[in-house]
């Protein structure tokens, strides 16, 4: 395990930081160039779009957590029939390919021929080309995300209600606490871990999206600028501008940053998660 963890962890940390400090020629070849490709990082308007691109992704997509766990609570309702249907279907988006989710999402918000555009056209709204204005394209991928992401903290949260002890519910509604009371009071704070564990997680892919933006929108579209993230930045500085050294500064500098807000998520969690 130890071996595993030097080698696919440790190891390209390790290289990556290494190359973050260097150049590539064109036909091979690295020169050390010092902190010069941290400093292009630090005054470069494309990385601060990206970051923004990025930090506007992840709030959007954190909203997926209070929906997801609102929709745990009604699964979890013992009149509700079909359950596990129900549950399925929200888990399906889980288990398929970004890929096909990419796809299916560009088809259906097509400004031409999209589904979505046909359906507010049948009602007299003419729909925008979601994916080609800088203003709804960001946001278009952004619900796209959440729709993606939402399946796994359903399941999460579906898990941890049950296990709240229904004393405890019985016990509010004897003092007459209502249902909203009940909620905050008693099966918030007892799911309260989950809500954590899934905010962690939520928070690390999101800074990582790259897949539904690449499949979503291409390599060569106008609003490139408006929805590219961080690890999309460094896709195209890799791979496309082949400047792999500042395309290592990039990422490293991402890795440090999903550092640093898991660190202040486990600091802030001691004053609201009970794990009593």
């Amino acid at each position: 395990m130890a071996l595993g963890l030097l080698v696919f962890y440790i190891g390209p940390v390790l290289v990556t930081f290494y190359y973050s400090f260097t150049e590539w020629g064109v036909f091979g070849g690295v020169t050390w160039v010092g902190l010069a490709n941290y400093a292009q990082v630090f005054t470069s308007p494309e990385v601060g779009r990206a970051l923004l691109n990025t930090v506007i992704y992840t709030a959007i997509v954190l909203l997926s957590i209070p929906v997801a766990l609102l929709i745990a609570t009604l699964l979890s309702r013992r009149s509700l029939r079909f359950v596990s249907v129900y549950r399925l279907l929200f888990f399906l988006p889980v288990i398929t390919m970004p890929v096909a989710i990419g796809w299916l999402w560009k088809l259906i918000l097509n400004g031409d021929f999209g589904i979505l555009n046909q359906a507010l056209a049948a009602v007299g709204i003419q729909g925008p080309t979601w994916l080609s204005d800088p203003r709804t394209a960001l946001i278009s991928i952004s619900i796209v995300g959440v729709w993606a992401s939402l399946g796994y903290p359903i399941i999460l949260f579906v898990a941890a209600l049950q296990g709240v002890p229904p004393e405890l519910h019985e016990a509010a509604a004897l003092d007459g606490a209502g249902a909203v009371r009940r909620f905050f009071s008693v099966t918030l704070p007892a799911v309260s871990p989950t809500v954590f564990f899934v905010s962690v997680l939520t928070t690390i892919g999101a800074l990582q999206m790259f897949d539904l933006i690449y499949v979503m929108i291409g390599k060569s579209s106008p609003v490139i600028p408006q929805t590219e993230t961080v690890i999309y930045l460094f896709y195209k500085t890799a791979f496309i501008d082949n400047n792999k050294g500042l395309a290592s500064a990039i990422v490293f500098g991402l890795m440090v940053i999903i550092m640093l807000l898991t660190l202040l998520q486990f600091r802030l969690q001691r004053r609201w998660v009970h794990y009593a």
